[in-house]
C-alpha cells in the first residue's frame, strides 16, 4: 500500500464499511478518497459480492479493485458475540459507520442503534437500503433496478413506442451513493456543533427522484406525466444523436436559445430562426421532425472530424457518442487525469477513474486499489488492542 504525504481534508476521519453491492461501499470509497480512514468489513467465508461482479483478471474481480479502493479489509462476522464484540470495539474508536443490511437485522445481532450510540454516541451510522428504515416497502428485498424502475426513470427512457428502458449499470445505486456521502458529511457538520451522533436514513428510491428533476411539481400543478421521448426532450430542439458519414454518432443539445440559432446557420437553415415556433425551446421541441431532419440531413454528409470541428468553430454544442476505448484516449479526459493510472499488487498497472473533484489545497488521492478479501484483519485489531490470543480465539469461534 501507499500512502500520500498531501494532507487531505478528511484526514483522522473513521469510517466503517460494513456495506455491499453498491450504494454503502461507493459512499465509503468517496470518503476514503479524500483521506478517511476506511476499514471494510467483510464476512469471514461471504465476501462482498462486487469482488465476483463483471469480469475478473486471473481470478481477481476488477470492480472491487475500483470500488475497494483506499479501504483496508478485515472480516469479521457479525452475527457471531465474538464479532459482535469487536464491531463494538471498533465503533467506539470510529466517526462513521456505513451499513445496508435490511432494517431489523443489526438489531437482531444487538448491534443497532442502541448500542452502537451507546458505545460511541458522537458516531454517525449511515443507513442505507432500497426502501428506507420505516413504511409499507422497508422490510422488501430491494436493489438500485428497482429505484429505477419505481422513481419514473424507467418510464421516460427509451423511444415512445418500445419498453420503459433500465440503465445498463448501478444508476440509482451509484447516486445513492454521492448522496449517502455527502448526508454523511452533513451529519458530521452538525456533529461538531452538537458534539452529539445520529442515524442517517438513505432509501435508494429517493435521490434519483432529484436527480429527475421537477417531474412530481409538474403533475402536481398541471397533470402533466412526461412521455418516452428518446432522445429527443420536450424542453429543447434540436436535442438528439445524429450518423455521421463515415458511421459514428454525435449528440447535439441547444438548451439556450443562442445555441440553437447557430446551430440552424452552421447547417444552412437561417430561416427556420425566423420561425414565430423557433423563438422558445418548447415551441423548438414541438416541431423536432423538421429540425432533426435539417440537423441530421447535414450531419450525415460529413464525417465526425469534421461535424465536431465545425461545430466548435461555430461554437454550438456537440459532443461524441464514445465507449469506454474513446474515453480512455480522449484528449479532456488526459487533461483532467480523470482515467488514472494506480499500481497494483496483485495486477500491476491499473487504470481507473480518479478521484470525483479537485481541490485546490486538499486534493484527493487514491493511495491504493482494492485490498484482498481480509488483508488486514490481524494488523487492524491489533492496532484496536486484540491480542495473538484473542484472534485465535476469534478464528476458532468463527468470528473471524
Amino acid at each position: 500500500m501507499t500512502e500520500t504525504t498531501t494532507t487531505t481534508p478528511l484526514s483522522g476521519l473513521r469510517v466503517l464499511d460494513l456495506a455491499t453491492l453498491f450504494a454503502g461501499p461507493l459512499a465509503a470509497t468517496m470518503l476514503g478518497d479524500f483521506g478517511a480512514e476506511v476499514i471494510k468489513v467483510e464476512h469471514p467465508t461471504k465476501p462482498d459480492p462486487s469482488r465476483g461482479h463483471g469480469p475478473s483478471k486471473d481470478g481477481v474481480g476488477l470492480w472491487w479493485k475500483l470500488l475497494g479502493r483506499n479501504k483496508r479489509t478485515i472480516t469479521l462476522d457479525l452475527s457471531t458475540p465474538g464479532g459482535r464484540d469487536t464491531l463494538l470495539r471498533l465503533a467506539a474508536t470510529a466517526d462513521v459507520v456505513i451499513e445496508n443490511f435490511r432494517p431489523g437485522t443489526l438489531e437482531k445481532w444487538d448491534l443497532g442503534w442502541a448500542e452502537l450510540s451507546a458505545a460511541n454516541p458522537k458516531l454517525i451510522l449511515a443507513r442505507v437500503t432500497a426502501f428506507g428504515q420505516f413504511g409499507p416497502y422497508a422490510h422488501r428485498p430491494g436493489f438500485g433496478t428497482l429505484a429505477e424502475a419505481m422513481s419514473g426513470f424507467a418510464a421516460i427512457t427509451g423511444e415512445p413506442d418500445a419498453p420503459p428502458t433500465l440503465p445498463p449499470f448501478g444508476l440509482a445505486d451509484s447516486i445513492a451513493g454521492l448522496a449517502t456521502a455527502y448526508a454523511v458529511m452533513t451529519a458530521l457538520a452538525a456533529r461538531d456543533r452538537t458534539g452529539e451522533g445520529q442515524v442517517v436514513d438513505m432509501a435508494i428510491i429517493e435521490p434519483i427522484l432529484t436527480a429527475l428533476g421537477p417531474q412530481p411539481l409538474w403533475y402536481d400543478q398541471l397533470g402533466h406525466v412526461q412521455p418516452r421521448t428518446g432522445n429527443r426532450s420536450q424542453n429543447n430542439a434540436p436535442r438528439n444523436t445524429y450518423r455521421t458519414a463515415d458511421g459514428s454518432w454525435v449528440a447535439v443539445s441547444t438548451s439556450a436559445q443562442s445555441i440553437a440559432e447557430r446551430v440552424m446557420r452552421l447547417v444552412g437553415r437561417p430561416e427556420l430562426i425566423d420561425e414565430p415556433w423557433f423563438a422558445t425551446g418548447a415551441d423548438r421541441a414541438r416541431h423536432s421532425d423538421i429540425l432533426d431532419a435539417a440537423v441530421g440531413d447535414w450531419i450525415a454528409q460529413r464525417s465526425r472530424t469534421e461535424v465536431l470541428a465545425a461545430f466548435e468553430k461555430a461554437e454550438a454544442a456537440v459532443a461524441p457518442i464514445q465507449d469506454v476505448r474513446d474515453v480512455m484516449t480522449d484528449p479532456q479526459y488526459q487533461a483532467l487525469d480523470t482515467i488514472t493510472t494506480v499500481d497494483d499488487p496483485e495486477l500491476g498497472p491499473l487504470r481507473m477513474q480518479n478521484v470525483l473533484f479537485r481541490l485546490s489545497a486538499t486534493p484527493g488521492a487514491i493511495r491504493w486499489p482494492g485490498r484482498p478479501h481480509g488483508a488486514d484483519t490481524d494488523t487492524v485489531l491489533t492496532e484496536l488492542g486484540l491480542t495473538e490470543a484473542e484472534l485465535t480465539a476469534l478464528r476458532q469461534a468463527g468470528a473471524l
